[in-house]
Order: structure tokens, then C-alpha cells, then sequence
């Protein structure tokens, strides 16, 4: 069995997507077959559920599985004999980089950020609440948001290091993928929670600034975990619904 501390050449979620592609090629399941829930295979494989399901991203996103939304995880085929599964970085690895990274950001900018840049940061914030109302998708406001107070630490190495880890949000089919997952389920990048990381850096307390972000980012970890069950449970509601109301005209 895995166990969460394991290490080696793979990382957790990539020694399970290769578990379940040596149970693929055993032959216990067929093209068209349903998986195993996430529960189930998180107990068969004892870890955490977000591991399973960074292991399944990791498998759709090369057409070995697909995913239905209220249906559950069907294998589509395996891999060619030529070709080998590759991995890149999940959304919940990137997010996890991000909270150790970023909140040590909002620690150092609170030190040297500028009553200037604190008013961007709050027309950043109000520019965030109109692109969640106009949901067109876009995280603009957001990324410039987080991007003002890495570029408040006064330190490139640390610009630079951030701009990467968000461009590797769209970079990166894995991360990419969950993303466009969370959108279709309506999450968006919470007002409130930038208005507490605000609030903090203008107290000038690295202790209390870096606490709010990695609070921020700790809520948007939960946030890409649920998202897709929030989805899928109402998918199913829909589709529920839909049957009751046909076999209701049938019976009429």
C-alpha cells in the first residue's frame, strides 16, 4: 500500500496514476468501465482523497480516463506500447508552492510596501469583485493582486519566482485542467479574503500579513478540492430532477 510519506523518484500522486495504470494493463478493467469512487480508491491505496484525484487529473488529461460529471471516472484505453505517461505540476502542488512562497512574500512586503501600492492593492481588490460579476473567466485582477505585493518585497528573485508559479496555472495541462473544473463549478477568487491580506500589510506586521495570505491560500486549496464533488452533486440533482419530471409526464 502507499502511505503519504513515502518518497522516491515519483511524487505521491504520480506513483498512484502508475499503480492504476499497471491495474489498467492487468486487465481488471475494460475501455468503459467505471472506476472506483475517489473514496474508495483513497482507502484501497491508503491516501488522501486529493492525492487520488490529482492522480486521476493526471490520467485524463493524457485520454487514459474520462471523467463524467455525476457519473464518476471510466477508463477510456492505455497508453501505446511507444509511448510512456508523463506528469507535470498539479493544481494542488502549485497552490501548496504558492502558500510556503507567498506568504513569505506578504511578510517582507509588509516591511517596505508604500502607501501607494496599498491603494493599488484596494483598486485591485474592487477591480476583482467586477470580474467575478462580469464571470467572464479571466483572474486579472487577481494575479495582478498578488503580483503587487511580490514586487512590494523589493526583491526580484521573488517577483520573478511568483510570476512563474502562476504561469504555470495555464502551463501546465494538470493544473490547467482542475482550474477550468473550479471555474465550471462557479469558484472565483474570494473578495473577502484579499481585503483581510490588505488590512494586514497596512499594519506594517509581517507575522500578521504572512497568517492572511497563507489563509487565503490554505481556503483556496479547499476550495479546488471541492469543487468539482459541489459540481458534480449538482449535476446529479439536475439530472434527477429531469428524470422525475419526464417519468411525471409519462405517467400524466
Amino acid at each position: 500500500m502507499a502511505n503519504e510519506s513515502d518518497s522516491g523518484r515519483d511524487r505521491l500522486y504520480q506513483a498512484i496514476a502508475r499503480r492504476l495504470l499497471e491495474v489498467f494493463a492487468s486487465g481488471r478493467y475494460q475501455p468503459g468501465d467505471r472506476l472506483p469512487t475517489e473514496r474508495e480508491l483513497a482507502i484501497e491505496y491508503n491516501v488522501s482523497r486529493p492525492t487520488i484525484r490529482e492522480a486521476i487529473i493526471a490520467l485524463e488529461v493524457q485520454g487514459i480516463v474520462e471523467v463524467r460529471v455525476g457519473s464518476g471516472a471510466y477508463l477510456r484505453g492505455l497508453p501505446s506500447a511507444a509511448g510512456q505517461a508523463e506528469f507535470n505540476v498539479t493544481a494542488f502542488e502549485l497552490t501548496e508552492a504558492r502558500l510556503l512562497i507567498e506568504g513569505e512574500a506578504a511578510a517582507l512586503a509588509a516591511s517596505h510596501i508604500t502607501d501607494e501600492e496599498l491603494d493599488t492593492l484596494g483598486k485591485l481588490i474592487d477591480e476583482i469583485a467586477r470580474e467575478n460579476e462580469r464571470n467572464a473567466g479571466t483572474e486579472d485582477a487577481d494575479y495582478q493582486f498578488h503580483l503587487t505585493i511580490a514586487r512590494a518585497t523589493r526583491n526580484a528573485a521573488m517577483v520573478n519566482l511568483i510570476d512563474t508559479l502562476w504561469s504555470l496555472r495555464a502551463k501546465s495541462p494538470e493544473s490547467a485542467l482542475l482550474y477550468a473544473k473550479a471555474r465550471s463549478a462557479n469558484v472565483k477568487p474570494v473578495v473577502d479574503e484579499h481585503q483581510v491580506i490588505l488590512d494586514a500589510l497596512r499594519t506594517r506586521n509581517p507575522v500578521t500579513a504572512r497568517a492572511a495570505m497563507r489563509a487565503h491560500l490554505s481556503a483556496v486549496l479547499d476550495s479546488l478540492l471541492f469543487a468539482t464533488e459541489e459540481r458534480a452533486i449538482e449535476e446529479a440533482r439536475k439530472l434527477s430532477a429531469s428524470k422525475r419530471a419526464r417519468y411525471a409526464q409519462a405517467l400524466g
